[in-house]
Parts: C-alpha cells; sequence; structure tokens
C-alpha cells in the first residue's frame, strides 16, 4: 500500500501537468523581412494568410512587403510599391486584403508640405498578373487634408470594401477643432482593378485619428469607429449596410467619454452570419479599460459589455470571432509595471477565462497597434519591437484549441 505522503505527490504531479497541458504555447515564428521594419499587418480569407509590414529602406525612402504564410512560416517577402513621399506613422498604417487570388493594398502618401496632409493611394494585382498597378486614387476630393485609417474587405467575389477617415471638410492640419470643418468617415466599393464604383459619407462627424474598422455580417458591411458628438463624447459607433442603404450611426454602449483631443485608439469588429462582436477602449474618469460587446442580429442591438483585462491597460485592441459563440480579443495590457501583448477568450455568456501574456512589448507610441489573426486553427500574432538597433518585427503563434 502507498504512503498517503506518497499518494499527494503523485496527485499534485498530475495537478502541475494538467495546468502545464492546459496553458498555450504562444511559438515564434521567424520574421520574412530584413532591415528596419515595422507597422505589421495581418490579413486572413479563410485560405490564405498574408502579411504586410513597411520598411526603412533609407532616411528618405520607405518600401511596403507583403509575405504569404507557407506551411509554418512566411514566405520570403515581395515588395509592393516603394517611394519617397509616404506619410509613415505609428498609429495609420497599410494593409492588403486578398479576393480570390487578386490583392489589394494601400498608402498613405504626402499630398503637400503639410504634416497631415496625405492621401491614400490603392495599390492593386489582379489575379494571374506580376506587376503591381500602383498610386490608384481612392478618394474624390483633392483637398490637401488628411485621408487615411483605412479598413478593407472582400464584399463580393468581384469587389472590395473600404472605408477610412476623411478630412476633406476640416480645412487641413491635425487640430481639426479650428476654423474648418470636422472629420469625417467615409466608405467606398471597388472593382478588383482598383476603380471605385460607389463612395459614399457615412457620418459627418468623427474622432480625427481612431482607427475604423469593418467586417462581412449577413446583412452586409458594417463599420466600427470612434464617434465625437457637439459635447466631445468620444464613444465607439456603428453604421450597417441594410438592403442598399446605410444604417444611422449608432453608439454601441454609452461610455460617455469626454475627453477634448483624439485619443488614436480605435475599435475592432469581427463578424459571422448574425454574429457581430466590438472590441474597444475607454477612459472615462480616467478609468482606462478594454471592453467587448456581442450583438446576435448583425450589429443592429448589442449586449451589456464585458470588461476585459485591468484597470490602466493601453487598449490597442484586436478581435476575432472562432464561432457564432466564441470570441478572441487581445490588446496591450500593464502588468506589474510591465507592457504585455495580452490574450483571452471570451463568449456570449460572459464566462470568466483567463488572460494570457503573449509577448513583453514597449508601451510607446513606437510599437505601434499589435496583430492578431485566427486562421484555421491556429491564431497568429505580429507586432513592432522596440531596439536599441532600430525597430523590428515580432510573431508568434498559438493552437486556438489550447486557448
Amino acid at each position: 500500500m502507498k504512503s498517503p505522503r506518497f499518494l499527494f505527490g503523485l496527485l499534485l504531479l498530475i495537478s502541475c501537468q494538467t495546468v502545464e497541458q492546459q496553458a498555450p504555447v504562444f511559438t515564434s515564428i521567424p520574421f520574412p523581412g530584413k532591415g528596419d521594419a515595422s507597422l505589421p499587418v495581418l490579413s486572413s480569407n479563410g485560405e490564405n494568410l498574408l502579411f504586410t509590414y513597411v520598411e526603412k529602406v533609407n532616411d528618405s525612402t520607405a518600401a511596403l512587403f507583403y509575405s504569404r504564410l507557407e506551411g509554418d512560416v512566411f514566405s520570403q517577402a515581395s515588395q509592393i510599391h516603394q517611394g519617397t513621399d509616404w506619410f509613415v506613422n505609428w498609429a495609420d498604417f497599410p494593409a492588403i486584403v486578398e479576393n480570390k487570388g487578386n490583392l489589394l493594398a494601400h498608402i498613405l502618401r504626402k499630398s503637400s508640405a503639410e504634416t497631415f496632409s496625405y492621401d491614400v493611394n490603392l495599390q492593386v494585382l489582379p489575379k494571374g498578373q506580376d506587376t503591381w498597378q500602383t498610386n490608384l486614387p481612392l478618394h474624390s476630393d483633392s483637398t490637401f487634408t488628411e485621408h487615411g485609417f483605412v479598413s478593407m474587405l472582400a464584399a463580393t467575389d468581384s469587389t472590395y470594401f473600404i472605408s477610412w477617415l476623411d478630412g476633406r471638410n476640416t480645412g487641413g492640419g491635425h487640430d481639426h477643432s479650428g476654423g474648418g470643418g470636422a472629420m469625417s468617415i467615409r466608405a467606398a466599393e471597388l472593382d478588383l482593378q482598383g476603380n471605385v464604383r460607389w463612395e459614399e459619407l457615412l457620418d459627418a462627424k468623427t474622432c480625427d485619428c481612431c482607427q475604423t474598422s469593418v467586417a462581412m455580417s449577413s446583412q452586409g458591411p458594417v463599420v466600427v469607429y470612434r464617434n465625437r458628438s457637439d459635447r466631445e463624447i468620444r464613444d465607439i459607433a456603428i453604421t450597417r449596410l441594410v438592403d442598399g442603404k446605410w444604417t444611422e450611426p449608432r453608439i454601441i454602449h454609452a461610455d460617455g467619454w469626454e475627453i477634448r483631443g483624439c485619443p488614436v485608439n480605435g475599435p475592432k469588429v469581427a463578424a459571422k452570419e448574425e454574429t457581430v462582436v466590438v472590441a474597444w477602449f475607454t477612459d472615462v474618469n480616467l478609468e482606462s479599460q478594454v471592453k467587448l460587446a456581442f450583438s446576435t442580429d448583425a450589429g443592429a442591438i448589442f449586449d451589456a459589455p464585458q470588461k476585459i483585462g485591468l484597470s490602466g491597460d493601453l487598449g490597442r485592441v484586436d478581435v476575432a470571432l472562432l464561432d457564432q459563440e466564441n470570441a478572441l480579443v487581445s490588446w496591450m495590457g500593464m502588468e506589474n509595471d510591465s507592457t504585455f501583448l495580452m490574450l483571452r477568450r471570451v463568449n456570449k455568456q460572459g464566462d470568466e477565462f483567463q488572460s494570457h501574456r503573449v509577448a513583453l512589448m514597449d508601451p510607446s507610441r513606437k510599437s505601434g497597434f499589435p496583430q492578431m489573426e485566427v486562421h484555421q486553427d491556429k491564431v497568429y500574432f505580429s507586432w513592432t519591437k522596440i531596439e536599441e538597433q532600430g525597430e523590428s518585427i515580432g510573431m508568434a503563434v498559438a493552437n486556438v484549441a489550447d486557448l
């Protein structure tokens, strides 16, 4: 007969092994580029996972590269375009999307000598072609103002959908509280060659420099962004294309965050059929918090928000739906005076799931907005690393089943 001490030790060992098996493993992935790189973006269409980043070629030239996941690693990066007149910014960055083998990317190109005077230029690679068509126009105005914070997706087999913040009414400059009008948000539909089929105003007054986000529900595209009221309340709003018409913008949850300037901390949205989930950051009464809310009717009405992480977190969120009941949310969180890229599973019922540290991060603006993308049975991460020799990109992956 085994002694009580032996049995206790055996139970303790089994318990420790169980904990180890349940803890997710975040495995590093080799970065497919080289040089001084930053501003990574991940994009999956279910079949392929793409990755873009910006490389500093020299003091005056920036280049946009992309890579494709092949097996467990990303392919050697290929250059999309480069220029000496780009607007390169920690919060407003290029991205890519794939539609049936066709590729659409965008960059931000200076339109005048003013700091915040730049346009959204499109880069298109139709299926079967080898050469990118570059610097195609998106917006119809020719004002020397700010255009950026782009979100895009494949809408149909023959079109892309894209939204952006548009400063054509601001009169220029980055402080939009002056003599000009307000920042607005607009949307457009493009064909696979990058031609704009239609362009429409969604909201005439928005927060100035928070990222937009788009997703496709069963009813059509939804756009989320940080609204701006006449009282300087800057909460998260949603508008939806339903039966060919855009709905009146609606606040997802009235946090009541009154702030005179832009917090540069936009929301993220994901959708599967009727389920829509939105994650965002708020700092009402200097109590910073990441929140998340589900909708079961394609974004018409949202449940009460769930609080994610800890008070004092930095936000910079991302979100992905695993199915119509479960989602993953990532954010930059603070623990013991250190900053981490954090991850947590959430569900509609609001069950408490453990938060996980993906990677240690620099809390400065230079670290940008970390990216998360669920692709098949794995979840991938990318972020800007701040090092003594310059900026580089960190990448990691984990099994969804382990989370």
